[in-house]
């Protein structure tokens, strides 16, 4: 069961959060009953708070009568400042990587212990991507995962350390080999995976500092790394360099990096 248990004292607002938070990845579609159950909440206060969720846009009715997320939501997500303020700034630089490369290129931030992709363009090759925007998926076995889990504070890296699920065959589970990787990529300023999130893809990842401090993560992904993977790794340096300058100047004050 997600969300809350419903408790007596719970106030109105925390029951409307908890019927927006039984929605997820998994559950994109929902009915009363489901959301109900999902909520732990009773069936008649799930229907009241919908229909005012459904009023006020946060939530849309589909002819089967099931629930999704509505359009006012992903406005109001899009005024985060780690939406409005390093996606903007990095949006021209993503451009100039993907200009350079061709390739699937993406933005993204550490969330806890996954990383949320805040951007992403779509390169000619056909390449399979599991990352959508807004989307998180696990540290350890993404490219721009590992640049910021590299750069995490150490209770981060014990909590990745601890959960090393393997994604495909490719990636890495073992905790000593994963701190080793990590050490090269603070020593060498760029990571690289090799089919470890999915079959098919590899990518290079750089960080993107705001003054000391790696506040993102840009990240190419490619069929396949070979002899291109220096001009991959240059081209990313490049955009990260352009977009940390910019990013500096209109925010020289450390950023919050959850």
């Amino acid at each position: 069961m997600a969300g809350n248990t419903g408790s007596p004292g719970q106030s109105v607002t925390a029951r409307a959060l908890a019927v927006l938070g039984a929605f997820d990845r998994a559950h994109r579609a929902l009915t009363l009953t489901e959301i109900a159950d999902r909520a732990g909440l009773p069936v008649p206060t799930v229907y009241r708070l919908v229909r005012e969720l459904e009023t006020w846009g946060a939530l849309v009715r589909r002819p089967d009568n099931a629930f999704v997320i509505g359009r006012r939501m992903w406005d109001l997500g899009l005024l985060a400042p780690i939406q409005s303020g390093i996606r903007e700034i990095a949006a021209p630089f993503l451009q100039d990587l993907y200009a350079a490369t061709l390739a699937t290129v993406h933005l993204a931030v550490r969330d806890g212990t996954q990383v949320l992709y805040l951007d992403r363009l779509s390169g000619r090759a056909s390449v399979p991507v599991v990352s959508r925007v807004g989307s998180r998926l696990p540290l350890h076995s993404t490219g721009v995962g590992k640049v910021l889990l590299a750069h995490a504070p150490d209770e981060v890296r014990r909590a990745v350390m601890a959960d090393l699920r393997p994604m495909t065959r490719h990636t890495i589970v073992a905790p000593g080999v994963l701190d080793r990787q990590l050490r090269q990529i603070r020593h060498q300023g760029f990571a690289t995976t090799t089919e470890e999130m999915t079959l098919g893809a590899c990518s290079v990842a750089v960080p993107i500092r705001n003054g000391d401090d790696v506040v993102a993560a840009l990240g190419v992904v490619v069929p396949a790394l070979g002899r291109n993977r220096a001009s991959l790794v240059s081209a990313a340096q490049v955009a990260a360099q352009g977009a940390g300058r910019t990013l500096h100047s209109v925010s020289p004050s450390r950023t919050d990096n959850h």
